[in-house]
């Protein structure tokens, strides 16, 4: 049975040192929860950090190394600038803020923290290396090792990778003001599945990906360097049997009716939170307030009990923080209480869980109203102890769980108003109400709950198949072509060199005219076509006016329109493949006119031969629904007029049927007879015509991400042209 690598930031266990004794407690939290299950039945191991070890002693350093091998856990040691710089300054100073959408509390000027950020990422790949078995799954988790993925898929192609982010992944236009946004992107989609809490979040993520990196938008699964990225959305959930037997226990529930007592027939409202600012506690206070001056009959009717549990306590932000909330519940308290009794009983403090549960027992009406979070667990556990099927639960609607706790009374919390007025509701709410409303809820909780999180995601990695499927001919590229294969092309008789232009020697950009060559790269194709004994093509859609204007004057042959047009050397004519009747293209113009003008950003490019719609610039959601209608409304034309539509890279052509790259291969291979080496480079559909025409023996390269029929891959223009250097070397 494979094992399974649990890999988060914190191991599940604290250790103490006091007094000379060291002891490992387990730790509290929903992500330690959620996993403690599947670490267990896996017996796999847990990598993580397991806090500051610096003042034990060398041999109590060892008694805890031991005790935690025991555990399962691999501790991954940082030092305190580490988690400085590291978890305080890039992880909770800018991830955390910005994917929360409070931008205003964001340091971009965070260089020194990103490189740190990237070190301790790379520390934790390199100790997952360390441990990874042959058929391990690795379940990496939350922005604090957003980079691991891909670093771990450079160090272990094979690995199956999974990776769940717990906080929420922020729309488009606010995940873009990141300045390491494509690393970010990149490192996540080193991972086989990436989970999510909902399907929005996916949804945000797939056009991040879109818009910062060029992906084709799908919502199930993302095309990606030769692999298939599976999308999920994996609400995570608690252990509700633990909930339910705490709710059950005599101690737990004696401590709730004191809690009751305590209150003289007062109903309890409360709010259950870490001291976080995205917790929306500023805003409940104010809703609150708000609530006792507009209800002044029911004020000495309740009380509200906030349980503030400290975060964070060494970073200033929320050090201010906790100042604020101060003051706001001392200004409320001076302005409503009496000499008997305070509206708002605030405790900063941690609280055993068994005291957590007395609590919701005790509570006529929980709030959970954050401003932004990705899931919540406070409001399940709320549900889970309600076995009575009491309560009333108001939810913020920015919490994932929302998305599933639909029976809850929804608010915004940004309207202090209508929360107000959700607290009246809450408290006068029929006893036959609530019944019908956490009745859902329970059932909804206890169906979905942690063990049925953890199942789904690894059952889904299980199955997930990160390599794209064979479509045809077409498979996954090796990768690049080894130094014996170059040398061996360096040593041929003599040597064929295709080559296509856009997205294989240079960057694809959003306006053709503007990839033109730059002088190393004209400098590059001289030489090579110096060598003696080769030929070198340059075979693009492009229309020979490009391609004569910035190629003309070398000594190499030019292919314009997808081999339609051909020039054999500087001064000779261009020759056309065969007659074209052209009538076909105003139609087609038309029709593709209509799509620029819905789709803003895209445009025509036409040719002698072909016309195509470019949509690299538009709307990704936009163009990509655009495009699925594209054919739709082409395809009368192309059957009356014997056309093709072909795909391309964020491209769509129609051009004559018949005319493609591969046409030409017949002509350049009479030139140098058979015992030519063949080596052709491209990057798209277009270029799949290429590669299927050639011989078995020639060297084909596929320049960029995706399935292809050649038989090298090369990540990028870049690196194609360092091949051709290393031909002409």
């Amino acid at each position: 049975m494979s094992r399974l690598l649990i890999v988060s930031n914190r191991l599940p266990v604290t250790v103490h040192a006091d007094q000379g004794d060291v002891s490992i407690v387990p730790s509290a939290g929903g992500l330690v929860t959620a996993l403690r299950g599947p670490h267990e039945r896996h017996g796999g191991l847990w990598l993580g950090w397991p806090g500051d070890l610096a003042r034990l002693t060398e041999e109590q350093r060892r008694e805890v190394e031991d005790r935690l091998e025991q555990l399962g856990a691999v501790p991954v040691h940082l030092t305190s600038a580490e988690v400085s710089r590291y978890y305080d300054g890039f992880s909770n100073g800018v991830l955390w803020p910005l994917f929360h959408y409070l931008v205003e509390k964001l340091n971009l000027d965070a260089r020194h923290d990103w490189e740190s950020y990237r070190e301790v990422n790379e520390r934790f790949a390199e100790a997952i290396v360390a441990r990874y078995r042959p058929g391990d799954r690795v379940w990496i988790h939350d922005y604090q090792l957003m980079l691991v993925p891909a670093m771990l898929r450079r160090r272990i192609p094979d690995a199956r990778i999974g990776f769940f982010l717990h906080i929420p992944f922020p729309a488009a236009e606010v995940f873009r003001i990141l300045p390491w946004r494509e690393q970010v992107l990149r490192g996540m989609l080193g991972a086989d599945v990436v989970g999510f809490h909902t399907t929005a979040y996916r949804y945000h993520f797939v056009y991040s990906a879109a818009r910062v990196l060029g992906l084709d938008p799908d919502l199930e699964t993302l095309a990606y360097e030769g692999r298939r990225v599976r999308l999920g959305a994996y609400p995570v959930s608690i252990d509700v049997d633990e909930f339910v037997r705490l709710a059950r226990d005599e101690e737990v529930r004696a401590e709730a009716r004191r809690i009751r007592e305590s209150a003289q027939g007062r109903k309890i409202v409360l709010g259950v939170d870490r001291l976080d600012y995205t917790k929306g506690i500023p805003r409940r206070m104010l809703a609150i307030e708000r609530f006792l001056e507009r209800e002044p009959e029911l004020r000495s009717k309740v009380r509200f009990i906030q349980l503030a549990v400290p975060t964070r306590e060494n970073v200033d932000a929320y050090a201010e923080f906790r100042r604020v909330v101060n003051e706001l519940v001392g200004r409320i308290n001076g302005s409503y209480g009496t000499l008997d009794d305070v509206p708002i009983h605030f405790l900063h403090r941690s609280m055993p869980m068994a005291g957590v549960v007395a609590l919701y027992l005790a509570a006529d009406v929980m709030m959970v109203t954050p401003l932004r979070d990705g899931m919540n667990l406070v409001c399940k556990e709320y549900v889970a102890s309600r076995i009575d099927d009491t309560g009333a639960l108001v939810l913020s609607e920015f919490a994932g769980a929302a998305a599933e706790l639909i029976e809850a009374l929804l608010v915004n919390p940004h309207d202090i108003d209508a929360v107000a007025s959700t607290i009246q509701r809450a408290l006068v709410m029929s006893p036959s109400e609530q019944r019908v409303r956490m009745q859902a809820l329970r059932r909804r909780v206890v169906t979905h709950d942690a063990h049925r999180w953890s199942h789904r995601f690894l059952n889904d990695l299980e199955r997930a198949s990160g390599v794209l499927p064979a479509v045809g001919a077409v498979r996954r590229p090796e990768g690049a072509p080894r130094g014996s294969t170059i040398a061996s092309a360096r040593s041929a008789p003599s040597l064929i060199v295709m080559l296509d232009y856009d997205g294989t020697l240079v960057p694809l950009e959003a306006m053709p005219e503007l990839a033109q060559p730059d002088e190393a790269l004209i400098t590059e194709l001289r030489e090579l076509a110096a060598r003696p004994r080769t030929q070198v093509h340059v075979v693009s859609g492009r229309p020979r006016e490009d391609l004569e204007r910035w190629l003309g004057e070398l000594p190499i042959s030019l292919h314009a329109e997808h081999g339609f047009f051909s020039r054999a050397a500087p001064g000779e004519p261009w020759v056309a493949l065969r007659e074209a009747a052209l009538d076909w293209k105003p139609r087609v113009r038309d029709v593709l006119q209509g799509f620029v003008d819905r789709t803003a950003g895209s445009f025509i490019e036409e040719k002698m031969v072909s016309i195509a719609w470019h949509y690299r610039a538009a709307d990704p959601e936009l163009a990509s629904q655009m495009a699925r209608e594209v054919p739709l409304e082409l395809g009368e034309a192309l059957r009356e007029h014997d056309l093709e539509l072909i795909p391309g890279r964020k491209v769509l052509e129609v051009r004559l049927r018949g005319v493609n790259k591969g046409v030409i291969v017949p002509r350049v291979l009479a030139m140098m007879g058979p015992d030519a080496v063949v080596i052709a480079l491209g990057d798209d559909r277009t270029d799949e015509d290429l590669f299927a025409a050639l011989p078995p023996t020639a060297l084909t390269i596929h320049v960029g991400g995706g399935e292809s029929s050649a038989a090298f891959q090369l990540p990028d223009p870049a690196s194609a042209r360092r091949l051709l250097r290393a031909l002409v070397a």
